[in-house]
């Protein structure tokens, strides 16, 4: 039975992950953003100092390619600036400009009506378990 469980969870976690990606997608459709943009948004507005593209490529968990037409496409819409940096001219450090504040606050607002909405009729100690249960996999993934 223990086989069918882990089985069932782990397609259940894929069915998930992928459902929550697109009702976020759909959400944020009308403000221009897909949920791999708003991610690299999302990421920079929590930063201290702004990364570079390889640091902010790991961050996010991407290639440096992906990345790279990703704020391509962010830089377009007058959301992040590429600067070079002044002791490697090849490195290129990533800030939001101000005209993204706004935005991120908008997305900010979809996404956590979007989690209420999830979690509605869920306790607490339910979601803090099953947070737990996932961080142990996590270790257990990584540590091989």
């Amino acid at each position: 039975m223990l086989q069918y469980s882990q089985h069932s969870f782990g397609l259940q976690l894929a069915l998930l992950s992928r459902t929550w990606r697109a009702e976020l997608d759909r959400r944020l459709a009308g403000l221009g953003l897909s949920q791999a943009r708003w991610l690299v948004l999302r990421h920079l507005s929590l930063m201290k100092e702004p990364p570079t593209q390889r640091e902010l490529a790991q961050i996010v968990g991407v290639e440096g390619p992906t990345l790279a037409r990703l704020l391509d496409s962010l830089e377009s819409q007058r959301l992040v600036r590429r600067v070079t940096v002044p002791e490697d001219r090849r490195a290129k450090r990533v800030t939001l400009t101000e005209q993204a504040r706004p935005l991120i606050e908008q997305i900010e607002s979809i996404a956590a009506q979007m989690r209420d909405e999830m979690f509605s009729g869920i306790e607490d100690e339910d979601v803090r378990r099953c947070e737990e249960v996932h961080l142990k996999i996590l270790a257990n993934l990584t540590r091989s």
